[in-house]
This record gives structure tokens, sequence and C-alpha cells, in this order.
């Protein structure tokens, strides 16, 4: 009954889920494409007994990729199918794997659409990154016996909170989920609470520790540095949300005070904001760049990263990061990449979605908190100027990355006995079935 009353909901509710992507469309023509995916329509790829991850967009498909690799490793020749919710996401996808994986969007979270698309991809075991809980889905691959793992987990107090009002809904769906992998001691204690067999929640650790530096990306970030101006003090603020543009404009302008050759770079967490970013810098006075017109040279002060997936070349090139979604309480973001490239880190106070690794960059002298928008110019501007603390600080951050390394290897040994289990109860099946069938004498 639980089910069907969030089935009616999904089903009342899929009118204004489509007039939001159509919205999202207007700014960002990647929600126009491929609706029918959204449903579970799509051409049958002839799949069988494929091993499949979802991850929702570009953070997490970035999370998974030293895992994605190592199933790939151990599971081969068997098809590897990568599902994401965004464009941006499914962009990732075909920017690290081309046609070596299978991509399609991850269909709404109603029966039909659920069904059609699991017809269409029959897979042997399912991987679903980090927080993604859809009852549904769930259900069914539970009815379909396939070994269904969230890997990764993690789940914040306040997400805990906000399930609280349907936790019957959701423990009924973590039933049908064979191993939760959680990130942290602290994230398999919240899945306990939220109903998740006490007995299928293990620690992992994140996977964002064994997240591999792209290549070349510090010669990218060297010959940027060339373009700039080798002694320039640069920084950088990463995946910024509506009411932190501002804020940052507002530092690196405390910042232009004391050191006029600094020079800023801004990244939105959404591609549709990459124009009005621009704008508003101009409309301030900043002398403006992007990078896909002709990226910074001398006299630019303010550089507009207004692509996806360069982001670790801008990290590698800039004496610090400020890892925005944190002055607003959107949660904050990956504070692990720029520390993999030795880069003090600076967050805000909203950091809730990745609390557990903010605290220990912080713990370890790896990363500073601020505690508002003000404080914000008045920090970047101190270690600007203090380049010993800068080299003590990113020489912090790289010893966390090193010492915490070994979730995706951890990972694996987990999911390999669930497929094990779920390989050997089929066949056990079949056996029976086979029995059944003989002819009594």
């Amino acid at each position: 009954m639980l089910r069907f009353l969030y089935t009616v909901a999904m089903y009342l509710a899929t009118p204004v889920i489509v007039w939001r992507l159509t919205w999202r469309g207007f700014r960002y023509r990647g929600y126009f494409r491929r609706w029918r995916e959204r449903f579970g329509r799509f051409p049958d790829p002839g799949l069988h007994d494929c091993i499949w991850v979802h991850a929702v967009s570009v953070g997490e498909v970035n999370a998974a990729l030293p895992l994605i690799e190592a199933l790939r490793r151990r599971y081969a020749p068997r098809a590897m199918v990568v599902t994401t919710v965004t464009p941006t996401g499914s962009e990732r996808v075909r920017k690290l794997f081309g046609d070596e994986v299978f991509h399609v969007y991850l269909p709404y979270d109603l029966p039909r659409a659920v069904k059609r698309f699991l017809d269409r991809i029959r897979p042997g075991l399912a991987v679903v990154v980090e927080t993604e809980i859809w009852p549904n889905l769930y259900h069914h691959c539970g009815r379909r016996r396939i070994p269904l793992a969230i890997v990764n987990a993690r789940l914040s107090e306040r997400s805990l909170r906000s399930y609280r009002p349907i936790r019957p809904l959701v423990e009924q769906a973590l039933r049908h989920v064979a191993l939760v992998a959680a990130q942290s001691h602290a994230d398999a204690r919240r899945y306990r609470a939220l109903g998740a067999p006490a007995a299928r929640v293990q620690v992992s650790g994140n996977l964002k520790y064994d997240m591999p530096l792209p290549q070349g990306a510090r010669q990218r970030a060297d010959d940027l540095q060339a373009q700039w101006g080798p002694t320039r003090p640069v920084w950088m603020a990463a995946s910024t949300h509506e009411g932190e543009d501002l804020a940052v404009f507002e530092a690196h302008l405390k910042v232009l005070a004391r050191m006029p050759d600094a020079l800023l770079l801004i990244a939105a967490r959404h591609p549709e904001r990459f124009r009005s970013i621009e704008h508003a810098a101009r409309n301030l006075g900043f002398a403006v760049a992007t990078h896909t017109a002709a990226d910074a040279n001398a006299e630019t002060q303010c550089l507009v990263i207004d692509a996806m997936g360069v982001m670790m070349r801008y990290f590698a090139a800039c004496n610090l990061a400020f890892v925005a979604g944190s002055l607003v309480p959107v949660g904050g973001h990956n504070v692990l990449e720029p520390a993999a490239l030795s880069k003090p880190v600076v967050v805000g106070p909203y950091t809730f979605n990745f609390e557990e690794i903010t605290r220990t960059m912080i713990d370890a002298g790896a990363a500073r908190r601020v505690t508002s928008a003000e404080e914000l110019g008045a920090t970047v501007l101190e270690l600007l100027r203090d380049p010993a603390e800068l080299a003590r600080m990113g020489a912090a951050a790289r010893m966390v990355c090193a010492r915490e390394r070994g979730a995706a290897r951890r990972t694996m040994v987990l999911l390999g006995r669930i497929f094990a289990r779920a390989r050997y109860a089929q066949s056990d099946t079949v056996s029976e079935k086979s029995r059944r069938s003989l002819p009594r004498t």
C-alpha cells in the first residue's frame, strides 16, 4: 500500500517534473534531448547479465570512476552500463568512456518505465552511487533477484531527518539492497537508523580519495600560469550556486585592494549559470575572460570557467580553492579534487553533504572554514600573502589523500561477495528446477 500511494504521487507529479525539465532546457539545451529515455524507452542494446552503475551527475561519475574501471577489469567481457540523471553527468560519461560503456538516462521511478528499463539492460549486478533511493526501482530489482548495492553511501543528519516522514517506505525499499558500502561509520549508523538491515551495512571508505588525477593536468597548469604570469596570486571559487557569486566577487575586490595583480577563477555548479556570472563580473568592472573564448592573460582579473570537465587543470593552476555550495545551505561540494593536487581549501559553514571529509581536512590543517561571506575575502587575502602557510596546507592536503586511499579495493571485495552469492543462488535455483523436471521412476 505504501508503494502504491508513492506511485500514485509520482504519476501526479510527472507533469510538474516534465515542466521543470522544460524550464531548465531553456537555460541549458541538454535537458531537451533524449526525453524518451526518462520513461525507459530506448532501442534494446541486446545486453544480458551486464554490470550496471548509476551515478546521478558529474560529481558521482567522477567519484565512481575508479570503481567503474575496477569493475570493467574484474568482470570483462561483461558489458558495462552507466546511467545518469543530468545532461552534465551524461557528457562526463561520454568524455571518460566514449563507446566503451553503454550510457542511458535513468528513468523516472514509475513502474512501467522501470520495467522497460530493466527489460532492456538486463543487469546481473546493480551498483548505485551515494544516496539514490528509488522505491519502485529497488522493488523491481528485488523481484528479479538482481543483486543491488549502494556504494560510497553517504547520508547526512539533515537527509536522515528529511526521510523520517516516509521512513516505512524507504525501509521497505532498503530491504531489496544486498549491500550498503558506507563512506564512514557515521553514514553506516544513519543507514541502519533509516532501516537498512544491519548485517548488510559495511564501511568501505570514500571512493573520492581514489579518484585518479587527469593525465597532463600539471603540465596544462604550468602552461596556464606562464600565460597569466607565473608569479601572480591566483585563487579559485569552484561550483558556486546562486547567492554565492556576489560574495565571491566582493571577496576578490578585497584581495585586489591589497594585491592588484591577483586573479580569480570562478566556475558555476550548473552550466545554465555560466553566462549570468560572466555578465555580473563585467558589470562589477572586472577585466573578464572566459575559458571558451580566449582564456586569461596578464591583464585579466576574473576568468569565468564556462565549460564542463576542465576544473582539474584550473585547480592545479591556482594557489588555493574556495569550494562553494558552502556559503549557502546547499551542503558543500567535493574538497578532495583540489586537495589531491596539494591545494589548500577554504569552505563556508554549510558542508553537511561532505562533513566527514571536510572535518578530516580541517583537523589535518589542510582546510579552513569561514563562517560568513564577509570573512571569505579576509581569509583568502591572508593565505595568498603567506606562501609558507599555503605550502604547509597543500602538503597536509596531499598527505590526507594518500592516507585515506583504498576504498575502491575494499568496495570491490564487498561487491564480489554479493555477486558470487547471487550467482550461487541462481545456479541452485536452476538445479532445483532441473531436478523437478526429471521424469519420476
